[in-house]
């Protein structure tokens, strides 16, 4: 019995999946079962920005894992005090306090809740093609129907509008609402970067109508843009900040990060493993290693490079490029599904964002031959 059937079998059926066991990893290399090697610009959608098997985080998982493994969040620990001292000394101000937990629905679902808790409104404004999670509380500022369907009721008060249309904003925003909550570049929703005159519409109606403002950078932190977190491109101020993917190196890890302004009281939220110290000491050597190695730089200067080689592919099947640092979206006038496939034969591993949109996220240490050899595979796949 192989390992593909096992989990096939065993697993409950709720992944579309690509008939490849991954067994290995190494920066923006993966390896499977028998011995094929790929470019990873999957890389748990987002959650490899360091890379795979990255020896500083090894090592600090190692260490912490023989020392202490579990902590009740009614204790301090020193693995958690020292992961918050790092986090919020790169976050801009306003943001001074963190919420720790597992997961980037899990971060929504908090500032959510914190977010009415602080306003005591109960009115959300969210986007069209934004996705925000799966569980209840995040899916129901998620409008995607394939995602809502056969689940429901899902909580009220949520409106949508749709993305990078300041107008609709505009007239969204009440004195009722709560806040906010949007993606400085979507995603899910097919790689779409809001535009600076939609964030100033955003800022304006926040501070007008009292209303907190949410930025999910669950997949844009830590330098995936260009940027230590997205909505710096944007010129916003958030309230809260979700996050969570390349977080830790690759362990759940999730956080909203916070200001002055959010109100919590003991017991009106928590979590049994949020800010798990062993979690915490990887998160520590990933944020390290990025700001030690210029990671933010990098990703900025080799989007760049990706991107000029991208717009170098003379293909009538391409209908835009659109990106932001290493954060990539190839929109096709076809499905994308065919040529993800025939990526992953070449030898390079991509993921759709919406049906016509072939999605990069590679390793934000990958090297600039490695970024070659998928604009060549790219290449290949849609001239041919």
């Amino acid at each position: 019995m192989t390992t593909v059937y096992t989990e096939e079998s065993r697993a409950l059926g709720v992944y579309a999946r690509r008939g490849v066991t991954l067994v290995r990893g190494e920066n923006a290399f993966v390896w499977d079962d028998r011995g094929n090697r790929y470019i990873d610009c999957v890389a748990g959608h987002g959650s490899a920005n360091i890379g795979h098997a990255n020896p500083r985080v090894a090592a600090a998982v190692a260490t912490q894992a023989l020392r202490f493994t579990a902590c009740s969040n009614v204790f301090f620990n020193d693995a958690r005090s020292a992961y918050l001292d790092l986090l919020l000394s790169v976050a801009p101000a306003p943001l001074e306090r963190a919420f720790l937990c597992n997961s980037g629905a899990e971060a929504v679902e908090a500032a959510i809740k914190f977010a009415r808790h602080t306003t005591g409104r109960v009115e959300v404004v969210s986007t069209y093609r934004a996705f925000h999670g799966r569980t209840l509380g995040a899916l129901s500022t998620t409008h995607n129907p394939a995602y809502r369907e056969n689940v429901g009721p899902l909580p009220s008060g949520v409106t949508f509008i749709p993305y990078n249309e300041p107008a609709a904003l505009t007239a969204a925003v009440t004195d009722a609402t709560a806040a906010v909550i949007l993606e400085v570049v979507q995603g899910e929703g097919g790689v779409h970067p809001g535009t600076r005159e939609f964030f100033a519409a955003v800022g304006r109606a926040c501070r007008e109508h009292g209303a907190l403002l949410i930025v999910d950078e669950v997949q844009t932190g830590f330098g995936r843009t260009g940027r230590m977190f997205a909505f710096e491109h944007a010129g916003l101020e958030p309230d809260l900040v979700c996050l969570a993917k390349s977080m830790a190196g690759g362990l759940p890890m999730g956080a909203v990060v916070c200001s002055a302004r959010i109100v919590a009281t003991p017991g009106m939220h928590g979590t049994t493993f949020g800010g798990n110290p062993v979690c915490c000491a990887a998160a520590q050597a990933t944020l390290e290693f990025i700001l030690e190695t210029g990671l933010v730089d990098a990703a900025a200067e080799k989007g760049e490079y990706l991107g000029g080689r991208l717009a170098a592919i003379a293909s009538p099947r391409i209908r835009e490029v659109r990106r932001l640092g290493l954060m990539v979206g190839i929109d096709l006038r076809e499905k994308a599904r065919p040529s993800i496939e025939r990526l992953q034969n070449a030898g390079v591993l991509a993921m759709p964002a919406g049906p016509t949109v072939v999605r990069l996220l590679p390793p934000l240490t990958i090297g600039y031959a490695e970024l070659d050899r998928v604009a060549a595979a790219l290449e290949q796949v849609l001239t041919t």
